[in-house]
């Protein structure tokens, strides 16, 4: 397993020296910091009584919970948005770096099986987005807890849906990566199939309106591609400590994401680099 590792820290490297991670890295301090000094809680015998945002101070209409957990799940859904698309153009090029003319050459040249190339590339990549969202939910979270002193331990699976659904999205650029070797079509993919989630969503209300073969295609849509818009809403029942309704959209995220990278390693392996 020596040449899966190495590959897996050469990738690290790789997104170290292109600033990738130091650029996440910062724009998560930055929040960090946010929360650490704009936020200020006045709490009386475990209550809220008042609080001040950026200097401003208002007296407290909700509970210090609520208000602890609307903080959560606001921190916790940009991670998810906001984060997992600066992360996908941020890692995207690396996966086409990886499979062009020469470099790929070069590491197909070594005693190295083709899986272990791809995988541990992908781990890398993982690995480093899994590191990045620890950092920023679960400072978010201590942060929040010791301020306030109401623990949401729930809200620490919210990482798990983070970086699952980025390796869910990854899997895409994989696909199309292996596939085309364009930065910008795996992208373009990618990104459809997020937009493309939020119209899937609508599943309940559009689908009453189209005729039976409409409805269909629909619905084969809907039960086959990523379902990355619906799961917003787990993520942010997590961050409430609330229990989740419905776990479908991630299970079938999840199981598109295996078939990408299913598909793109059969391709990784019968293509002639």
């Amino acid at each position: 397993m020596i040449s899966f590792s190495g590959i897996l820290l050469l990738t690290m490297r790789e997104l170290w020296a292109k600033k990738v991670v130091i650029g996440l890295f910062a724009v998560s301090s930055l929040v960090l910091i946010s929360v650490a000094f704009a936020l200020n809680l006045d709490v009386v015998d475990g209550s809220l009584a008042s609080v001040r945002l950026f200097g401003q101070s208002e007296e407290a209409q909700i509970s210090l919970e609520q208000l602890v957990f609307a903080i959560e799940s606001v921190v916790a859904g940009a991670a998810y948005w906001i984060g997992i698309l600066l992360a996908l153009f941020a890692s995207a090029p690396l996966f086409t770096t990886l499979v062009d003319e020469g470099h790929i050459d070069l590491l197909l040249s070594k005693p190295m099986a083709r899986w272990k190339l791809l995988g541990g590339h992908v781990a890398g990549v993982w690995g480093t987005m899994l590191g990045l969202v620890v950092y920023l939910l679960g400072g978010v979270w201590l942060l929040m807890s010791i301020k306030s002193g109401v623990w949401n331990p729930q809200f620490l699976l919210a990482i798990f849906l983070v970086v699952g659904l980025f390796a869910v999205m990854y899997g895409v650029v994989v696909l199309i990566g292996t596939w085309t070797e364009s930065t910008a079509l795996s992208l373009i993919v990618t990104y459809g199939l997020i937009f493309v989630s939020l119209v899937l969503a609508g599943v309940n209300q559009i689908t009453p309106q189209l005729s039976t073969g409409s409805r269909a295609v629909f619905y084969g849509l809907y039960h086959t591609l990523p379902n990355f818009a619906e799961v917003t809403t787990i993520v942010s029942s997590l961050a409430r400590g609330k229990a989740v309704a419905d776990w479908y959209p991630l299970v079938s995220s999840l199981l598109f994401g295996g078939a990408a990278y299913g598909i793109g390693a059969w391709i990784f392996q019968r293509r002639d680099f």
